[in-house]
């Protein structure tokens, strides 16, 4: 079998809808971080190194919004990972769940915030149930993309992207010129569309999204995520 014959259809599709979820994940970041007391939702990394800071006695995000953040991330990847193993397990369209618990939660974020803060940021009024909410939709996210295994496409994050990306180019330079096989070519494109998703989505969330409301932003961004699970329903992408 050739290398080309290698890479079908369907993961091209996969790399296109990680592709759209890593936009949103971006949108979601940026939206969490520049409304609602600068947390990353999405990017828990960041609220690690804000809680340390904020232990340390320095930053300006205080103790219980980074806490809160990593605590509901954490609780819905390993609550959601469990389900979907249980879906998996059972011949069950396990992909179009998970997405469908993460635009449930973040239209519940998004309500929340409507209800309490009407169309503007919630800021630093410490609004630990809204930001609890988009956070555990993040963590279904991640649970969810896990067991997808686009290698390359996490959609939560691009460092390990850029890194594996620039390290491919640099081992194989010529072959930026020359081409490459079918599937080197489809791993570069899973990486840059990594990057540029995360990039792309967190310009949009900041252009487009931001000046809608914090609540209505997550709305929108929650439509969305259904709709590519319902597009998920109707022609499965899970790995047989």
């Amino acid at each position: 079998m050739s290398d080309a014959s290698a890479v079908s259809v369907s993961d091209y599709r996969r790399t296109a809808v990680m592709g759209l979820l890593t936009v949103l994940a971006g949108a979601v970041d940026a939206i969490s971080f520049l409304t609602m007391g600068h947390v990353f939702c999405a990017l828990v990394t960041g609220n690690v190194l804000f809680l340390s800071f904020a232990l340390a006695g320095e930053g300006d995000v205080p103790v219980a919004r980074p806490a809160t953040t990593i605590g509901a991330f954490v609780s819905a990847a390993a609550v959601s990972a469990v389900v979907l193993k249980w879906l998996a397990d059972r011949g069950r369209p396990w992909f179009p769940v998970g997405l469908t618990g993460e635009a449930l939660l973040l239209a519940g974020g998004g309500a929340v915030v409507l209800l309490r803060h009407g169309t503007g940021p919630v800021g630093d009024t410490s609004d630990f149930f809204g930001i609890g909410l988009v956070a555990l939709a993040m963590g279904v996210r991640a649970s969810t993309a896990l067991r997808m295994r686009v290698p390359g496409m996490p959609t939560l994050l691009s460092q390990t992207a850029i890194a594996e990306l620039v390290n491919d180019v640099l081992d194989r330079p010529g072959d930026v010129l020359r081409g490459v096989s079918a599937r080197q070519r489809l791993a570069r494109t899973r990486w840059t569309a990594t990057v540029a998703g995360i990039f792309l989505g967190g310009a949009l969330a900041t252009l487009l999204l931001v000046p809608l409301g914090t609540g209505r932003a997550l709305l929108v961004i929650a439509v969305l995520v259904m709709i590519i699970a319902v597009s998920a329903m109707l022609v499965p992408l899970e790995k047989r």
